[in-house]
C-alpha cells in the first residue's frame, strides 16, 4: 500500500465542494493538533503525518512511538488485520494554534477518517464507528447529522463544538467539517468542507449580517422521502435472487430504484406537492445519489 496523504479540506463557499449539502450530511468537530495516519503494508505497520512517513528518528512530535507502544500498537492492529486496505486518518492532539482542550485530552490519537484504500472511498462514520469503538480506539464523533442541512444551521454548530474541552470553557472550538459519504465533485472526486469560526464571524455576520437560509429543491424532498432503505435494500435482495450478486451490477440497482420511484410513486408525489413542477433530469441524479446514501457499503 503506497502512502496516501489525506486531502484537502475545502472551505464550503469553494466550488470543490459545491453540491455538498445535497444529501445526508455528517458534522464533526474539527480539532487543532498535528495530522497523522496508520496503515498496513503487510508487516511493519505505516505510520505517517500528513505529508510523510515516519519512523524512530522522526516522529511527528511523538506520534509514531504511541503508535508503536505495545498496547496501542494491539489495538491499531485489532483494525488494520482485518481490514488492511484500511488508512487510519486522525488528529495527534498536541498543541497547536488552540491550546485550551482538556489535560486528559492531550497525546491521544483521535480518527476522524478511515479510506478504504481497495475501494478509494471514504467508510462512512456508522461502519467504522463501532469497529473503532470495539478495538479500544479513539474517534471523533459527530456534533449532528441531518439530510440537506441549511446554512444557518452549520453555523448554529460551530458555537456549540466544545469537544474535548473543559467544562466551563466559553470559546468553542475553531470549526466544523461536513462530510457527505454519498457526494463526489464536478471533478469526481470525493472533498469534505470546512467552516472555520474566526472566519464565520468576519464574513458572515460582519459582512452579511445573517446567514443564508438555503434553499431544498423539490426533487431533493421527493427522493428523500421515496427512496428509503428498505426500498433500496428490497430490490437489491429481489435482483440477488434473480442472479449472483456483484459491484457489475450496481447501475442496474440504481436504475432499478428509479424506475419504482416513478412508476409506483408519481401519483403520491403529485397528491404530496399539489402537482408540481418537477425537473426529471434533477430528480433522477437526486434519486441515484439518495440511493448511495442508504446503502453506502456498496459504493
Amino acid at each position: 500500500m503506497s502512502f496516501t496523504k489525506y486531502p484537502h479540506i475545502e472551505r464550503i463557499e469553494n466550488e470543490e465542494v459545491e453540491g455538498i449539502l445535497d444529501g445526508t450530511c455528517y458534522i464533526f468537530p474539527k480539532i487543532d493538533g498535528s495530522n497523522g495516519q496508520v496503515s498496513l503494508e503487510d508487516r511493519p505497520m505505516v505510520v505517517g503525518s500528513r505529508n510523510q512517513p515516519l519512523d524512530e528518528h522522526t516522529t511527528n512530535q511523538g506520534f509514531w512511538n504511541w503508535c508503536v507502544d505495545p498496547v496501542n500498537y494491539s489495538h491499531l492492529m485489532a483494525v488494520l488485520e482485518t481490514f488492511p486496505g484500511w488508512v487510519l486518518y486522525g488528529e495527534w492532539l498536541v498543541p497547536h494554534t488552540l491550546k485550551t482542550y482538556r489535560k486528559d485530552a492531550w497525546r491521544q490519537f483521535y480518527i476522524f477518517d478511515v479510506l478504504d484504500s481497495l475501494t478509494g472511498r471514504f467508510v462512512p462514520y456508522m461502519v467504522y464507528a463501532p469497529i473503532l469503538e470495539s478495538a479500544n480506539l479513539l474517534y471523533v464523533p459527530p456534533l449532528a447529522h441531518t439530510n440537506y442541512p441549511a446554512t444557518d444551521q452549520l453555523y448554529d454548530l460551530l458555537d456549540k463544538n466544545f469537544y474535548l474541552m473543559p467544562d466551563g470553557t466559553p470559546n468553542p472550538g475553531e470549526g466544523i467539517v461536513i462530510k457527505n459519504y454519498a457526494f463526489s465533485n464536478k471533478y469526481g472526486r470525493t472533498t469534505w468542507a470546512k467552516i472555520l469560526r474566526n472566519e464565520f464571524k468576519e464574513k458572515h455576520v460582519l459582512a452579511m449580517g445573517a446567514p443564508e437560509i438555503q434553499y431544498t429543491p423539490i426533487e431533493a424532498k421527493i427522493a428523500f422521502k421515496y427512496v428509503t432503505d428498505g426500498r433500496v435494500r428490497h430490490i437489491l435482495a429481489a435482483m440477488a435472487d434473480e442472479a449472483p450478486w456483484t459491484s457489475k451490477r450496481i447501475p442496474e440497482l440504481l436504475e432499478r430504484v428509479w424506475h419504482e420511484v416513478v412508476t409506483e410513486e408519481t401519483w403520491n408525489i403529485l397528491k404530496d406537492h399539489k402537482n408540481p413542477i418537477i425537473n426529471f433530469r434533477s430528480l433522477h441524479q437526486q434519486v441515484i445519489r439518495q440511493a448511495k446514501t442508504v446503502v453506502p457499503e456498496l459504493f
